[in-house]
């Protein structure tokens, strides 16, 4: 443990005063959604918090350049190989949070801890009961559903939700799923992903954006006047990148040059190319594959519709979380053909910034994608609202609205609390 990595210099941690810790398995420099959720967290009240986190590639020359300070375990794929390391990352994620966390009690004094999701709790539960010490737990989707399984998990879960200062879930269909799920009188606020312009890299101005979008069409081979689609996300069945494809050779039939671009990975890739193929329009589908946070502002800036008309899967283990892909559409000013999940309409306003429709009815789905590219200035329209909702956002700090804290934290805006 005396290894710890404490990168912040010794001027910073003289001038700043913080009593939040934020702990997470997830965090840049690696890419993850939860990551990139709590750097944005972090950013809002840089002089009152201190990160513990898990290593990644890069970390330190990230680290040296962060406003507050962050502490790392290493990470166990590191220095037992990836097979071992995979077994035991909960196990040493759960013992070097919890050790950590009371290292850096001694040295902070620190008032609060923000635990950035439901994974590893236990460790959470015993601070609770260690340290003088109030905590808020952020809750994503998943990490509720795996804390649901084991009987005796589910107990100690519900335990850690109670004795929570309040929960903070990332989108209504979260806090839905959670009240379903368990029951508790703590208090629950939904505070939304906010879209940071710097994880895209040097976007700056429209001009530099359309200078994107030609060059990106160019490497595809996209003419300049067609209406291009774009989804971005895991290759897998229930994302339905399939039902978009269907719609292409009907758009061409009422005179629609349209292209079809998909960035991603996963185990439906080999079945959506034969689709494309068997419907004569795999000249016109354009398979990206993974593409990074950087890249992904080309995209998003040559694509004039964004579509992911997601179903729910019932079979699949897992709880459709916040969809950041749309806010970022949203972001590059772009409309949205989207499911109407209850996950999806804190991004997607119907006729505001996009189409709600239901995925499965094939009707529904084609006159979306009819009228949006039949009319450019309904997708203008559409994109101006959805930029001005990207840019709103909830500050973390609403949290602490009942607490009694320095005017820096309690003179904000509330979150939606229930």
């Amino acid at each position: 443990m005396e290894q710890i990595s404490q990168l912040a210099t010794s001027i910073r941690d003289q001038a700043a005063s913080p009593d939040i810790l934020v702990i997470s398995r997830f965090f840049l420099p690696k890419e993850a959604v939860i990551g990139e959720y709590l750097y944005n967290r972090c950013l809002q009240d840089p002089e009152r918090v201190i990160v513990l986190a898990a290593g990644c590639a890069g970390d330190k020359i990230f680290d040296q350049a962060q406003q507050f300070p962050i502490y790392r375990w290493l990470n166990p794929r590191y220095w037992l190989g990836r097979l071992m390391g995979n077994f035991l990352t909960p196990f040493v994620n759960l013992v070097c949070s919890f050790a950590l966390a009371i290292k850096l009690y001694f040295r902070y004094h620190y008032r609060y801890i923000e635990w950035g999701h439901g994974y590893e709790f236990p460790a959470l539960l015993l601070l609770s009961y260690i340290l003088p010490i109030r905590f808020f737990i952020y809750l994503h989707g998943n990490d509720i559903l795996s804390a649901s399984h084991n009987p005796l998990w589910r107990l100690l879960f519900k335990l850690t939700l109670t004795r929570a200062e309040g929960i903070v879930c990332n989108n209504s269909g979260t806090q839905d799923y959670l009240r379903h799920t368990f029951r508790f009188p703590t208090p629950t606020h939904i505070i939304n992903p906010v879209v940071r312009p710097e994880k895209f890299g040097a976007v700056t101005n429209q001009n530099y954006l359309d200078d994107l979008r030609d060059r990106l069409r160019q490497v595809y081979n996209i003419p300049q006047t067609a209406v291009v689609i774009l989804s971005v996300g895991r290759l897998v069945k229930h994302k339905s990148f399939d039902r978009v494809i269907e719609n292409l050779p009907l758009l061409l039939t009422i005179g629609v040059d349209v292209h079809y671009i998909i960035c991603g990975q996963g185990s439906a890739e080999s079945e959506l190319k034969s689709l494309a193929h068997r419907l004569r329009v795999d000249k016109r589908v354009h398979f990206a594959g993974y593409v990074r946070d950087r890249e992904l502002a080309a995209y998003y800036a040559a694509c004039d519709i964004f579509a992911m008309l997601t179903v729910l899967d019932l079979k699949a283990r897992n709880v459709q979380g916040f969809g950041v892909v749309y806010l970022e559409a949203s972001y590059f000013g772009k409309p949205i053909i989207a499911s109407r999940l209850c996950s999806i309409i804190d991004i997607v306003r119907h006729e505001e910034n996009g189409i709600l429709v239901n995925p499965k009815s094939g009707y529904e789905v084609f006159q979306a994608f009819k009228r949006l590219c039949k009319d450019q200035q309904l997708r203008k329209q559409l994109g101006r609202k959805g930029k001005e909702l990207a840019q709103r956002k909830t500050l973390h700090r609403s949290v602490y609205k009942s607490e009694s804290l320095p005017n820096s934290l309690s003179t904000v805006p509330g979150s939606q609390t229930n």
